[in-house]
């Protein structure tokens, strides 16, 4: 232990300022790099959609890398489907309380320009790799996607998604997708808070433990 006059000067609270002062600088540092990932997640954005692109960030995660399951994954998303799905926001034909909450308001004054020009963006990013959950889940989940249930009339997921949930066009790419989304996803297809015939149909025998198990299957891919 030091003495004299190379001991620091700790009395006087000097031990809870030193602690204060490096809590500060943690959190400075956080800040910080999380920042620069987005500007490196951001990188390469066209001009005209750069501002637009920004505001989404906030939400939908640099590069449209969600870290937050209570918004969806862009990054990788069907171009077809995003300008679907911006244009139903912007028009306040999807209706599920999510949309209702969080996309209206933020899609009310897109251009058919900007909708294009966030579609060509969000679609062109790599997709975020999947992210295994419970090995059991998974596995029944899996049967689901390539088999569907039989019993319950339910069709294989893969024969509209595509081998690997990557979906084509209009239709989604599901891989990697935030389980806890998907899951509230299906949910609402089956009481119709989401409105679509198609997925209506393909959902509405299937029960809360089996949406969580192809949920799992598709969150891990």
């Amino acid at each position: 232990m030091l003495e004299g006059p190379n001991r620091p000067a700790l009395r006087y609270g000097g031990c809870a300022k030193l602690r204060r002062t490096a809590s500060r600088a943690a959190l400075l540092g956080t800040l910080a790099a999380l920042a620069a990932c987005a500007s490196e997640g951001e990188r390469g954005v066209p001009q005209d959609i750069a501002g637009t692109v920004h505001v989404c960030s906030s939400c939908h995660g640099p590069a449209g890398r969600s870290f937050n399951a209570t918004f969806p994954r862009l990054a990788g998303q069907q171009k077809e489907y995003l300008v679907t799905q911006l244009k139903a926001f912007r028009d306040k034909t999807r209706a599920d309380p999510h949309a209702h909450t969080y996309m209206w308001g933020m899609a009310a004054h897109l251009s058919d320009a900007t909708i294009e020009g966030l579609a060509n963006y969000y679609s062109a990013q790599p997709p975020v790799a999947g992210t295994p959950g419970s090995a059991a889940d998974m596995a029944a989940g899996q049967a689901i996607f390539r088999n569907g249930i039989e019993a319950e009339a339910v069709p294989p997921c893969m024969s509209c998604h595509g081998e690997k949930a990557e979906g084509a066009d209009g239709v989604p790419r599901l891989a990697g997708q935030h389980q806890a989304y998907l899951e509230r996803q299906l949910a609402a297809f089956v009481s119709l808070a989401r409105a679509n015939e198609i997925m209506h149909e393909t959902t509405k025998n299937m029960n809360e433990e089996q949406i969580r198990q192809i949920s799992a299957y598709l969150a891990a891919q």
